[in-house]
């Protein structure tokens, strides 16, 4: 029986430095940054692995005070093109540490 323990600590020493790459994993996606653009580049927006949105360029000729509709919908879509990248490659990533299980509401 004494193989039993010694199994559950190399477990436990597994299940830690998982644990740990995963960590470290998480902490390097946070770092790195997003970016999408739309309405023919007139748009641009920068994410980063937080989904904060830390930088947002509108060409000047994308605003037409009789349009703001239009520059709204362009906005809208280069942040969630950006944040969407953002959240596929956190995913994919995470995934390949946990070998694709999956894991709800970790990330």
């Amino acid at each position: 029986m004494m193989g039993g323990g010694q199994q559950m600590q190399q477990m436990m020493r597994q299940a830690q430095k998982l644990q740990q790459q995963m960590v470290e994993a998480q902490e390097a996606l946070e770092l790195r940054e997003f970016e999408a653009s739309a309405g023919g580049g007139m748009v641009s927006a920068k994410v980063n692995g937080k989904r904060e949105l830390i930088e947002l360029t509108i060409n000047p000729e994308a605003v037409d005070p009789e349009d703001v509709e239009m520059l709204q919908d362009t906005v809208m879509a280069a942040v969630n093109e950006a944040l969407r990248q953002a959240s596929e490659t956190t995913e994919r990533e995470m995934g390949k540490l946990t070998g694709g299980m999956g894991m709800p509401g970790m990330f």
